[in-house]
């Protein structure tokens, strides 16, 4: 008898151990208000209903600033979208080590119109963050782009 309660004893506890342990959400900004996620493919087909709104996306971190944390690129819910999340410089920080890992966003959809001189230099301004070559007659004209105004940001494993 004390055998077998040995035995289902040691037992629980391989199994508690072997369950996957879950680390807090690492939280910055403002606290998340909102309960409801927008996916970032419905914001990107209609990004002019969106504007003004805040919204709360999830998805992988696919590229964090390296000079500042001020900004970090969030993966779509479809092949090959992104969005961009800005923040003001200072006030949010995101960590180079957020990369690969999930991000839940609230924040303010925005967008920014460049003209094809300015787009060129945002471009290559880009290109130069990431270390890879820019060609300049790549841009034929005028851009818009659309971002989230970081308010608040969990990031978990």
């Amino acid at each position: 008898m004390r055998s077998s309660l040995l035995l289902a004893s040691y037992f629980l506890l391989v199994l508690a151990g072997c369950q996957k342990q879950t680390t807090p959400a690492m939280k910055y900004g403002a606290p998340l208000s909102l309960h409801d996620e927008t996916r970032v493919s419905q914001i990107l087909a209609e990004p002019e209903s969106y504007l003004g709104k805040k919204v709360l996306v999830q998805g992988e971190i696919l590229e964090v600033c390296a000079k500042a944390g001020c900004w970090m690129e969030i993966a779509g819910d479809l092949p090959e979208q992104r969005i961009k999340v800005k923040v003001n410089d200072g006030e949010i920080i995101f960590p180079m080590t957020a990369r690969g890992k999930t991000g839940r966003v609230e924040g303010q959809i925005y967008k920014i119109d460049l003209s094809a001189e300015q787009a060129r230099g945002y471009l290559a301004h880009l290109a130069e963050e990431k270390g890879v070559a820019f060609d300049s007659s790549s841009v034929s004209g005028p851009i818009t782009i659309y971002q989230i105004k970081g308010l608040g940001t969990e990031i978990s494993d």
